[in-house]
């Protein structure tokens, strides 16, 4: 099932928050059950992000094809990455 608009912006408003941390993660699980959400480090992504957060980077998974891949297109989005920023260190 790919990620709606009205989700979409559901997310980045979530992730737009000043306070988004690591909770944020847990409750865009509790909210979109449905996708696959991954939380890792900003580090151990190298594309770049769909949009960034103080937080957070968004990057979107396209699982459209045999193998997982992040995507720019919201429309291929079955899922997203939540890479952790390091802000003020």
């Amino acid at each position: 099932m790919a990620l709606g608009p009205d989700e979409l912006i559901e997310i980045q408003q979530l992730l737009a928050a000043a306070d988004a941390d690591t909770g944020s993660v847990v409750e865009l699980r509790r909210r979109f059950p449905q996708l696959a959400c991954v939380r890792c480090d900003a580090s151990d992504v190298t594309e770049q992000p769909f949009r960034r957060f103080r937080n957070f980077d968004l990057h979107l998974v396209d699982g459209s094809d045999h193998c997982m891949q992040i995507t720019a297109d919201p429309a291929r989005a079955i899922g997203i990455v939540l890479a952790k920023r390091n802000i003020g260190r």
